[in-house]
């Protein structure tokens, strides 16, 4: 199945950004599926004031990860996000189950050295 991450990251540097983003690819990729890109929106302001453990945002680092991968995968990367004290928020969202669905859908290579 193809899901869509969309995570939006406390405003510190761009290391620690990139370091979420290569921790959810390596789970993905961990555990048999594929990592089809990544995109890095910018910092941006946060629709309303958002608190996320205990401190209030206004402003994040946004990034999407397209990925194909089972179900107790992306399970596991939404507990993994949860827990970082680095995140916001996020958003994985199941894009389609059949071929026919996904096969157009591409991602946007994002510079990141996953070791692979």
């Amino acid at each position: 199945m193809l899901y869509e991450l969309v995570a939006v990251v406390r405003p510190t540097s761009l290391n620690e950004i990139k370091e979420i983003a290569k921790s959810a690819g390596m789970t993905v990729l961990q555990n048999g599926g594929v990592v089809r890109g990544y995109t890095y929106w910018e910092k941006l302001m946060l629709p309303t004031r958002r608190r996320a453990h205990l401190v209030y945002h206004t402003h994040g680092h946004y990034f999407i990860m397209r990925f194909d991968s089972n179900s107790p995968t992306q399970h596991l990367i939404q507990r993994t996000l949860r827990l970082d004290p680095r995140m916001i928020s996020f958003s994985v969202v199941k894009m389609g189950t059949k071929l026919k669905d996904v096969a157009e859908v591409k991602g946007k290579t994002w510079d990141l050295d996953l070791g692979t």
